[in-house]
């Protein structure tokens, strides 16, 4: 008895992960329709909070919220796999934004998450 009770437990468990959603990478145009739209959302990188603008005709716009960070001015391109920007004074960086929670998105430089942002 014991047995067939470790074994639907076990199996109860396996079917839960297999019905567990998966991160959602978006698609380019999803961020854009998403985020490049003029309208402002936070960005979080560590400790540090910004109001991030990315407005549809390619550039964008940081503000610090709170103390810490600078705020700054830049251009940002759509590419196969997500987006690329351009901060003033800085070289291209190429990112990914994968969904990980209700209104919550990773943005992911290589594997490594770069930011989160939430809307």
């Amino acid at each position: 008895m014991r047995v067939l009770l470790l074994t639907a437990a076990a199996l109860l468990a396996g079917a839960a992960a297999i019905a567990a959603p998966a991160a959602t990478t978006l698609a380019p145009a999803d961020i854009k329709a998403t985020f490049f739209t003029g309208t402002p959302f936070t960005s979080a990188s560590g400790s540090i909070k910004y109001k991030m603008t990315y407005n549809p005709d390619g550039k964008m716009t940081r503000e610090p919220i709170g103390a810490a960070g600078s705020k700054g001015e830049g251009t940002w391109k759509l590419n196969n796999d997500g987006f690329c920007s351009t901060w003033k004074g800085s070289k291209a960086s190429c990112f990914r934004v994968t969904a990980s929670g209700e209104n919550k998105w990773s943005v992911l430089k290589g594997t490594g998450v770069a930011a989160t942002w939430t809307k």
